[in-house]
């Protein structure tokens, strides 16, 4: 087997999509991306996909038309439109990305798989665990590939916590302690994920990616999701703007995860990561500035470089249309949006949520 660098991967990862596309039909261009939801985070994507010489923005959709009209400009002219079953009958369309608020995300997954394209959709999945489980069995009907946008699975330090656990260095892990602070508030006070009914809620849609790191780090099935929530920002607030959240596994393993959107300068991010084992700790710390620069004109942060966790996603996402095996499931998208779902519960109750009562029961 010829080893090859990221790079030399991303290449190959190209030419196989190029090679078998959605179908599994062969053909001789780029697989082409239908982006639904012309918003900010649309536009992470789209850069993404234009660092894989394999793939191509083929079409956008959006229901606002100013927003689509401005999108579909800045991006050379690509075809747009407000009609959605329109833009996935079109025969360049071979795999979607869904941008749009998380209340649509299973209607408009189910409407991507009954038309025969690949799926990667922003978290969560759902808003509740029945239409999660819904969306990846319609996928798995179809045998087309679903993924769930959990980024920070993709980014440099939660790639390499991961291979840090998994070389069995620390030992046996029985500690994550994941803290995640900024002071943002979403981006004004009329915005969606404000409205918890179409969020789900700030640990649907914020402390699920905590969550899931977390277990996806530990590397077994979470059992129980303790959490109570605060509303720093404001007392208006239709959501928790700052979670606690205590999680179990099956091998008795802990992960504490702080997510805050309320501390206050805004303009400064902090992230804080331990993880204790038989064997060793390992520590990560971070803020957003990767260096300061005092001079006469003040204090000037400087950007830290990294990978771009949005390209390195993509990438893997055309793998898995391509055939390699997946590194987000399906199944992993559900059980994401279980333990937002448990820590929204708990949260409410003030009692910690067993997942396996949540997933097998009606709750939702």
């Amino acid at each position: 087997m010829i080893s090859v660098t990221s790079q030399d991967r991303r290449h190959e990862i190209a030419f196989r999509v190029c090679a078998v596309p959605a179908g599994g039909v062969a053909m001789n261009r780029p697989l082409g991306v239908l982006v639904i939801g012309a918003g900010f985070i649309a536009d992470a994507h789209i850069a993404a996909l234009a660092t894989q010489p394999g793939a191509r923005l083929a079409a956008l959709v959006d229901a606002d038309p100013g927003r689509l009209a401005v999108a579909a400009h800045r991006n050379g002219g690509v075809y747009a439109t407000a009609d959605l079953d329109e833009a996935l009958a079109r025969e360049d369309v071979d795999a979607v990305i869904v941008c749009t608020p998380n209340d649509t995300h299973a209607a408009i997954a189910l409407r991507v798989a009954a038309a025969g394209k690949h799926l990667l959709v922003e978290k969560p999945l759902a808003t509740t665990i029945a239409d999660a489980q819904a969306v990846a069995a319609a996928f798995a009907t179809a045998g087309l590939t679903l993924t769930a946008a959990h980024t920070h699975r993709f980014y440099d330090y939660g790639r390499t916590v991961r291979r840090a656990i998994v070389s069995g260095e620390l030992g046996r892990v029985t500690l994550v302690r994941l803290a995640i602070l900024g002071g943002w508030i979403w981006p004004d006070w009329n915005a969606w994920v404000l409205d918890p009914a179409r969020s789900g809620g700030h640990p649907l849609h914020n402390g699920v990616h905590l969550l899931d790191l977390a277990t996806w780090w530990l590397g077994a099935e979470p059992r129980t999701v303790h959490a109570r929530g605060a509303r720093v920002t404001s007392a208006a607030l239709d959501i928790d703007d700052h979670l606690e959240m205590v999680l179990t596994d099956e091998n008795g393993a802990t992960a504490i995860c702080e997510m805050s959107r309320a501390h206050r300068p805004g303009s400064f991010g902090h992230r804080d990561v331990l993880v204790a084992g038989t064997q060793g700790v390992l520590r990560l710390d971070w803020q957003d500035e990767a260096a300061l620069v005092v001079d006469e004109k003040g204090i000037t942060g400087l950007p830290a470089t990294a990978a771009d966790g949005f390209a390195v996603q993509l990438a893997a996402w055309l793998g898995a249309i391509a055939g390699e095996p997946p590194e987000m499931t399906a199944a992993e998208g559900v059980r994401a949006v279980a333990l937002g779902v448990a820590a929204q519960r708990s949260i409410e109750t003030g009692e910690p949520v067993d997942l396996d009562d949540l997933m097998t029961g009606a709750h939702t």
